[in-house]
């Protein structure tokens, strides 16, 4: 924690040395770097992405920068790729037990934590990346959140959305249910749940591996994020077909989960400066991928020729009904429960919004092609 008392120190310094620091600004420099030096605050941040990976790494460095620019040094992050300071899925537990500060990833990752947490990434046929920051921010999704996962000493926030995703790469052509039947698929959180109700077979693994096990045929078919990210892993070269829209995240929030008892230190400014960096990160990651999604497909389709899909009606029925049983096992009891109601009553309001206007919309403006 910052230590106001220096600053106040640093503060009255200044002051007492303003003739001073005008005749000679070099003196005051040298007067005010200690004082800067000794409130620096250090933290790590570990995330579950790939080094060096487009949007969802960059996400997580940007926000690093944001906190490092707007606390001006005071508040220094150390951003740090899947694996060089933990595993991946080490992340959580990293954070929560202190070994880390700060973790940046996809909260469904942590289902056996609970089965709730999906809702607050996504779920299939659940919120877009509008609607359930509408949840989040204004319909009690964050209070929840909070009691959430401050049961496991943890501070969550929005600090990423990829926006609407796709269906993901696949060696074969999916025509009929029976083509789910027996496949192998890398699909995390409710999107796997899905599957596996359909007859699939789901893993999750984090994104460095999932290439190696597509090409060695571990895995069958992979989803992970859109054209720029799946562009940035590869995946065209070993599963030629390219299915949408991704219903099982139609709108994937990441999250940013602090160590609370960190959290808990810092000042309402501080905490301010944080959530200010959080959502300016999701602002401008959000743009990001709708854009840059929109030039690497024209690529992968122009050329690397890959072949673009769409899911049989009767799979469509097939998932969107299993999708509903998947979420309501999710919220038996409890706070799960809760969550549950809470993620569907906001579902079902905002639908009504977005029935009569983005919908519509969409259709109307492809009538002009």
């Amino acid at each position: 924690m910052i230590d106001r008392r220096n600053l106040l120190g640093a503060g009255l310094l200044g002051a007492a040395g303003t003739a001073a620091a005008l005749a000679n600004p070099q003196k005051a420099a040298d007067l005010a770097a200690p004082a800067i030096s000794r409130n620096r605050r250090r933290l790590t941040m570990v995330t579950t992405w790939p080094k060096g990976l487009p949007g969802l790494g960059r996400a997580a460095e940007r926000l690093g920068e944001r906190i490092n620019t707007m606390s001006e040094g005071l508040i220094e992050v150390k951003v740090y790729a899947a694996g060089e300071l933990v595993p991946p899925f080490e992340s959580f537990d990293a954070v929560a037990n202190g070994s880390a500060d700060m973790y940046h990833g996809a909260d469904y990752y942590w289902t056996a934590k609970s089965p709730a947490y999906p809702f607050f990434t996504a779920v299939p046929f659940g919120m877009t990346a509008q609607e359930i920051m509408g949840w989040i921010d204004f319909g009690g999704g964050q209070a929840l959140w909070d009691e959430l996962s401050g049961s496991f000493g943890i501070k969550p926030l929005q600090a990423a959305n990829t926006g609407h995703q796709m269906g993901g790469w696949f060696r074969k052509e999916i025509n009929s249910l029976d083509d789910l039947v027996g496949l192998q698929m890398r699909i995390p959180g409710q999107g796997g749940d899905v599957l596996r109700a359909l007859g699939g077979s789901a893993r999750t693994l984090p994104g460095g591996e999932i290439y190696q096990a597509l090409q060695t045929g571990n895995i069958d078919a992979t989803e992970w994020v859109g054209p720029w990210n799946d562009y940035s892993l590869g995946f065209y070269r070993e599963a030629p077909y390219y299915y949408g829209p991704g219903f099982h995240e139609p709108g994937a929030s990441l999250a940013v989960g602090i160590n609370q008892r960190l959290w808990d230190g810092f000042s309402a400014g501080e905490q301010a400066l944080i959530k200010a960096a959080c959502e300016s990160t999701n602002h401008t990651s959000l743009g990001e991928f709708t854009y840059q999604n929109a030039v690497y497909l024209d690529i992968l389709q122009k050329e690397h020729g890959i072949q673009l899909r769409s899911y049989p009606e009767d799979v469509v029925k097939a998932m969107s009904e299993a999708a509903f049983d998947v979420r309501a096992d999710a919220g038996k009891d409890g706070l799960e429960k809760r969550i549950y109601e809470s993620f569907e009553a906001g579902l079902n309001t905002m639908r009504k919004w977005s029935d009569v206007s983005d919908g519509p919309y969409y259709a109307a403006r492809a009538l002009g092609k």
